[in-house]
């Protein structure tokens, strides 16, 4: 088994009101099979011996599926390995004697909490505004007896594979949280469960991501790019689709609308 030492340049910051800065740490003798967030762990190990402050960083299963972790990795966000969350990328992608930048999500909407910990409770609240579905479900059993088109289950499927980090709005440039949105209300739109509210569903989750202040989406599709479960713009273009659809059928109301006479 092959080690490593490694230079680290880690973003610190107590709080969203510290103005924060890089610090460097030598990383020594890392494994190259340990993952990213077991070389941080290790890092952490060495400053509590010192008796300094770990760097903070969010973590949970550690098996790519809760999108919990989430740091920008040598300007890339989860690193450099393509679909791949931080948890699940390995030392081995990197080689003895590297330097190392690790940096948190960078947009408004994600203010800093600590070092490498920013607060996504903007994606909760997108999902709380229409990221559901009104209509008894059923047990399992219940669900397969529905019969969807292949084609409509396969894209649902594809879109529900998000798992919310919020690379998506690291990585474009405008901090656009459109690829986000626009997986959660392609993923219930396709669905005969998910018909009832598709309409108010569209407009009420584009409302809530303009009011969280992400940006806009000008086609850069880095978002595409840098997404862990590959997730398509394609499923941009259909939230646009329903989003002006419903548009069209659910206009606001007006001051004196009533009818004639």
């Amino acid at each position: 088994m092959s080690t490593m030492n490694l230079t680290l340049h880690v973003w610190r910051q107590k709080n969203a009101a510290d103005p924060g800065r890089f610090v460097t740490y030598r990383a020594e003798g890392i494994s190259e099979h340990m993952s990213f967030l077991e070389m941080l762990d290790v890092v952490n190990e060495g400053l509590i011996d010192k008796g300094e402050e770990p760097i903070a960083f969010d973590h949970d299963c550690r098996e790519g599926i809760c999108g919990t972790c989430g740091m920008v990795i040598n300007g890339t966000p989860h690193g450099p390995r393509k679909a791949t969350t931080t948890c699940q990328l390995h030392m081995r992608t990197f080689k003895d004697g590297d330097e190392i930048t690790i940096e948190p999500w960078r947009a408004a909407a994600f203010p800093v909490v600590r070092d490498l910990v920013v607060d996504r409770s903007a994606f909760d609240r997108i999902i709380a505004a229409g990221g559901f579905v009104g209509v008894s479900t059923g047990s399992a059993p219940d669900g397969n007896t529905i019969p969807i088109a292949k084609d409509a289950a396969e894209r649902a499927m594809d879109a529900a594979a998000c798992i919310g980090c919020g690379a998506c709005v690291a990585a474009c440039p405008n901090a656009s949280a459109m690829l986000f949105t626009a997986a959660k209300v392609s993923h219930l739109g396709l669905l005969p469960q998910g018909q009832a509210e598709r309409d108010r569903r569209a407009l009420a989750m584009v409302a809530q991501m303009d009011a969280e202040q992400f940006g806009s989406c000008t086609n850069h599709a880095e978002c595409e790019a840098a997404c862990p479960k590959s997730i398509s713009i394609e499923t941009i273009a259909r939230m646009n689709r329903d989003y002006i659809a419903a548009s069209m059928v659910k206009r606001p109301k007006t001051a004196g609308s009533g009818g004639a006479g």
